[in-house]
């Protein structure tokens, strides 16, 4: 990381001084420069593994750590296990002289010059660490290489399976043609997302901001000015297999930006000047997953983790910056204390959270703890062998009463076309989708620039079979003559003489709330307006009866 000569001056003068006498060299009245100089020529001498041998075993402890960790390890982290240093400018220095009494391991080797403090560039940032200069580093190539990664067999221990789990499901690649469709027909306006939960399959938030977010981070959905749009990408996505799909999706969530932490229950989390990064935690728990179909215990796997990486999502190993919150007590989270509280709810909730909903998990929960194993598609995904490309599509069924109805094994691309030419009705786990024709579909599906004629031809290739009469004929009518009947809701007024619905209609303060005449003794009104009209006929001194 560093030379002795730069580690060296970083220090107080009186702190070089100290570590000069300890190895019997009388810096009094040498510069910083001077000083330096000699401290790093006699420390560059001395025998590590000599040294190690004749310092307490918590001192040589703490070296052995960091040799181990390739000479450096965060500020945060060291000290939770070896203890600080307590950082004093020169005056308080002279006072007090810790070094005739270190608080810590770390604290009695600072004062002698065996280990060092500061900050380095990482791929999360700049950390502060505290290190083993190189020279001193070089004496452990035998602990450096240690370091390195190694491969090896799971310690997790299988347990017994369940008697019965939640199976893995795959309709995230449902729901995310829902998505599409609805981006294609209503450019997800907000009012389109009021309706969500009567179309997909899983209404859950969470997990439909996750499939909205992955669309956009693939590419399948861009920001156009009409709104949220599909794209090409989106096509070429539909007209995959489920399982290459559910892999796209699986290969874009490990790499997302969807922030996993601040979706997982229990726990709020507070502002964004302090930011976290998922990919850290995510890569954290692949490399920890076994790599069998077993069952296993989330409470074994997440301590696991806690032992062997704990600062998984914190390489600075610091545990009081971030703002989270208990969702129910509302007190702060902090301190490595409560690693179970934010860290140890993590865990387990990408298991039956974000790896459940791609079909990379099914789960349990026995005697009230949540039991997991891999699918065979996580097991294949986590080596990387490629996802299978054959599936069984069943066609589209048309019905006579212009109801097109998709299977769950339907293509999904037809099912996407059929969305943009219809009204999708609310949806029923383990029924087929219903998509209705209407005259506004037809509107819609004819401002895209998709003919009557297309459509027709669409319908009759995706069925495989010629369309019902009552179909074709009804959108070739529409074709030629639009809207010829509609149906509306409104609320009925009736009245026993027809004098007073001519006063209703005549009086400006009820005129207005009064729409099409249905005869002499009743009139249509308004969902919206049949409270304002008894407001406005009760002025007149004409009570009117509710029956709705």
């Amino acid at each position: 990381m560093r030379s002795l000569t730069q580690a060296l001056q970083d220090h107080e003068l009186i702190v070089l001084r100290v570590i000069g006498e300890w190895w019997e060299l009388d810096l009094t009245g040498a510069d910083k420069a001077a000083s330096v100089e000699a401290l790093a020529e006699r420390l560059a001498q001395l025998d590590m593994a000599q040294e190690l041998h004749y310092l307490p075993p918590e001192e040589a402890a703490a070296l052995e750590a960091l040799a181990a960790a390739n000479g450096r390890i965060p500020v945060a982290a060291f000290e939770r296990e070896h203890g600080a240093v307590r950082l004093m400018g020169p005056g308080r220095l002279e006072r007090e002289e810790p070094w005739f009494d270190p608080q810590s391991p770390t604290e009695a080797l600072w004062y002698r010059g065996f280990l060092y403090r500061g900050f380095d560039e990482t791929a999360e940032g700049v950390i502060e660490f505290y290190y083993l200069p190189d020279e001193f580093m070089a004496q452990f190539p035998q602990m450096a290489d240690t370091a390195a990664p190694q491969t090896s067999p799971s310690p997790l221990t299988p347990v017994e399976p369940p008697e019965e789990w939640d199976t893995a499901v795959t309709d995230a690649v449902d729901d995310l043609t829902t998505l599409l469709s609805l981006a294609q027909t209503t450019a997800l306006r907000p009012e389109a997302l009021d309706k969500l939960h009567q179309l997909l399959l899983n209404p859950d938030t969470d997990r439909r901001s996750l499939l909205l977010t992955l669309a956009r981070e693939m590419g399948m959905l861009k920001q156009s000015e009409t709104g949220i749009r599909p794209t090409r990408t989106a096509v070429n996505w539909l007209q995959q297999s489920r399982e290459q799909q559910l892999r796209a999706l699986a290969d874009a969530w490990s790499q997302s930006d969807w922030n996993d932490l601040r979706h997982t229950p229990g726990l709020v989390c507070e502002g964004d000047h302090w930011q976290n990064d998922p990919i850290l935690a995510r890569t954290a728990l692949l490399d920890a997953l076994p790599g069998t179909p077993d069952w296993h215990a989330a409470a074994d796997l997440t301590a696991h983790i806690k032992e062997s990486d704990p600062d998984f999502q914190r390489p600075d190993g610091n545990y009081d910056t971030w703002y989270i919150r208990e969702a129910a007590g509302g007190e702060y989270i902090r301190g490595f204390a409560n690693w179970e509280l934010v860290e140890g709810r993590l865990i387990p909730w990408l298991l039956r959270g974000p790896l459940f909903w791609l079909g990379l998990t099914e789960t349990a929960v026995r005697d009230d703890q949540l039991l997991y194993r891999l699918t065979d598609r996580a097991l294949e995904w986590l080596v990387n062998e490629p996802a299978p490309t054959q599936e069984t599509r069943v066609p589209l069924r048309v019905e006579p009463d212009a109801v097109i109805m998709a299977p769950h094994n339907a293509d999904r691309h037809a099912r996407f076309q059929a969305a943009r030419i219809s009204e999708a009705e609310p949806v029923t786990r383990g029924r087929p989708y219903r998509y209705r024709l209407t005259p506004r579909s037809l509107a819609q599906a004819q401002k895209e620039g998709i003919t009557p004629q297309r459509i027709i031809q669409f319908l009759t290739e995706a069925s495989g079979r010629p369309l019902p009469a009552s179909v074709k004929r009804g959108i070739e009518r529409w074709g030629e003559k639009g809207v010829e009947a509609k149906l509306e809701t409104a609320v009925i007024l009736r009245v026993r003489d027809e004098k007073i619905l001519e006063t209703l209609r005549a009086n400006p303060k009820t005129r207005a709330y009064i729409d099409q005449s249905l005869g002499p003794l009743a009139a249509a009104v308004r969902p919206e307006n049949w409270q304002k009209l008894r407001a406005a006929a009760a002025q007149l001194g004409l009570l009117l009866d509710a029956e709705l």
